[in-house]
């Protein structure tokens, strides 16, 4: 069943037309890592002020905007890593950088639920102290999105 649903969606109109455009497949793959850079490039600096580091600049501030605008940079990621994949998918599916990658998106999207929906964040935004767990969770964060960015870069290699 998994392999029809995966032959599908090469056939439909959206992969057939990346597959013959390289200038849509170039946009596309463009758009994918503009709106990777959007999410680590908002989620590391908050992650690593969540760790301690540049404790002059305030949370409240910048917390709910950079987790924000992290969520915008993942969701424009997974739906243009969405259309990439529509391009070849068997392969990818059988790819275990892929599926790395795919386990850790996973992971960091699971992190940051937890993260969010923990005391510790409301109160850490609204100006106490980074409680442990939270500073823990920043350093998953951390580790688990560039984890994920180096596995992606793995794919084309395997």
């Amino acid at each position: 069943m998994a392999i029809d649903l995966l032959e599908w969606l090469t056939a439909t109109p959206l992969a057939v037309a990346l597959r013959r455009s390289a200038i849509l497949y170039m946009f596309a793959n463009a758009a994918h890592i503009l709106s990777i850079g959007l999410l680590i490039g908002t989620i590391l600096p908050l992650d690593l002020r969540l760790m301690g580091f540049f404790p002059s600049v305030p949370l409240s501030v910048i917390g709910p905007f950079l987790s924000r605008v992290a969520a915008i940079g993942l969701a424009a990621a997974m739906v243009t890593g969405f259309c990439l994949f529509s391009v070849r998918p068997l392969e990818y599916a059988q790819n275990p950088a892929f599926l790395a990658k795919l386990g850790l998106l996973a992971l960091g999207v699971l992190n940051a639920g937890i993260v969010h929906a923990g005391h510790a964040w409301r109160k850490a935004v609204a100006g106490a102290a980074t409680a442990a767990r939270l500073r823990l969770g920043a350093l998953i964060s951390a580790a688990t999105w560039l984890a994920a960015i180096v596995a992606g870069r793995w794919i084309g290699f395997i």
